[in-house]
């Protein structure tokens, strides 16, 4: 079965490189193409060997593992320490929010060449993969090499579960060469039991997303903007929005505008390459708008904010009363809703919630979150939120505690890591 996924992966080349020029035409940058010697495990110069490797595949998991990030190196402040991504938009989260004394390189291919030669340059004592990354090669040859592996926060939704139990057999050989994997709960732990983890490989300790937190920086920006922008003005949020879903909360923001004409709406769609898009579909709508990257203030006539840039929904998330997360209307599975919880929001969600749903399930017990299957239901929810201030900071509060009531996993995690960094 090896065999066969390596001759797929080499097969698949020309259309991986042909796709990577065609990102950097389509965005007019070359940022896609740049760094291709990376993608084959080309770094010499760039990393920093016999530390810990963490893989985070995309921005959010990168986001996610910034606060563990810091609270590694704060923990082994010597510890060479070599992240890798594998999307252009994470590498740069990586760039910019990351210490620079830490080493970021993508993850390559995988490709039995590239990673020897990545592995060559980097050699880890340990390396941590971010939530459910497999990937066959680079697995089987960290085991032959006697490097643990951990895979954090894991998670496997149903529909991978049926596509791993196509290739049973294959995939239970993987899983066994995994020193460890760290599930975020006992439903995601079962799962990899049902795929042929041994049980003795599993631990729960919680879910990294809960350890979101504000710092002293961004609540000044935020009181910083509060005061530009038009106070007492009502505002929800649509996040990490997809295909299908823009139309739908246009739709309802035109209908809430009718009751409240003073409503803005921050719509922030989930992926760059959308971004201009996205403005096109506002347009059609008719209603006036600005781009969040053009720094200008929303004025009353404005509304509709588009959040154009990357990094920036966690502030975006503090100037607004209301969120709705996004991926959730169409079937993406959901976003992480935390972001929003911090700041004490009340959650709305569509009914596509796999991808997320401890938390997602466990929030709606709550009262926190409300799932709303369509776009009257939405407009609906909204005006009672609207009208009602105490139900509406009630609920933004009791998410605010159920988070803070599942944090320390950055504590939990560090102390499993904490044997196979010090030998």
């Amino acid at each position: 079965m090896m065999i066969i996924y390596n001759i797929i992966l080499y097969l698949l080349q020309p259309l991986i490189l042909i796709r990577l020029l065609w990102r950097s035409r389509k965005n007019l940058s070359f940022s896609y193409w740049n760094r291709l010697s990376e993608r084959y495990g080309f770094c010499s110069g760039k990393v920093k060997s016999n530390g810990i490797m963490i893989h985070a595949v995309s921005v959010g998991e990168t986001l996610m593992i910034i606060s563990f990030i810091h609270a590694l190196r704060n923990r082994y402040p010597t510890l060479p320490i070599t992240i890798t991504t594998s999307t252009l938009t994470a590498s740069e989260q990586v760039q910019k929010k990351i210490h620079t004394e830490i080493s970021h390189v993508y993850l390559p291919y995988d490709l039995p060449g590239s990673i020897n030669r990545f592995l060559n340059q980097v050699n880890p004592k340990l390396v941590v993969i971010m939530e459910t990354e497999i990937w066959p090669n680079l697995i089987k040859i960290l085991h032959n090499r006697k490097i643990p592996i951990i895979i954090a926060n894991a998670r496997l939704s149903n529909r991978s579960i049926i596509g791993y139990k196509k290739i049973y057999k294959f995939i239970k050989s993987i899983l066994h060469d995994i020193t460890l994997i760290v599930a975020q709960d006992e439903t995601h732990s079962k799962r990899f039991i049902e795929i042929g983890a041994k049980s003795n490989q599993l631990k729960v300790i919680g879910n990294l997303k809960f350890e979101v937190n504000l710092s002293s920086e961004l609540k000044l920006n935020i009181e910083n903007l509060r005061k530009k922008w038009i106070s007492n003005r009502p505002i929800w949020i649509a996040s990490s929005t997809h295909t299908g879903e823009e139309r739908i909360l246009l739709s309802a923001h035109s209908r809430l505008l009718n009751d409240f004409p003073d409503l803005l709406l921050i719509l922030v769609p989930r992926h760059p390459e959308r971004f201009l898009l996205v403005e096109k579909i506002v347009k059609q709508s008719h209603l006036q708008y600005i781009l969040w990257s053009k720094n200008i203030i929303p004025l009353l006539d404005t509304k509709v904010l588009i959040g154009d840039t990357i990094g920036d929904l966690i502030l975006l998330y503090g100037m607004a009363d209301i969120a709705f997360i996004g991926g959730s209307m169409v079937q993406c599975g959901g976003h992480n809703p935390l972001e929003a919880v911090i700041h004490s929001l009340p959650i709305l969600m569509g009914p596509y919630i796999e991808n997320f749903e401890y938390i997602c399930n466990s929030l709606q017990k709550e009262g926190v979150l409300i799932i709303v299957n369509n776009e009257s239901m939405l407009v609906q929810h909204i005006k009672t939120l609207l009208i009602n201030t105490n139900y509406r900071k009630k609920c933004g509060q009791i998410g605010f505690n159920f988070l803070l009531k599942h944090q320390g996993v950055t504590q939990r995690l560090l102390h499993i890591l904490e044997k196979y960094i010090s030998t």
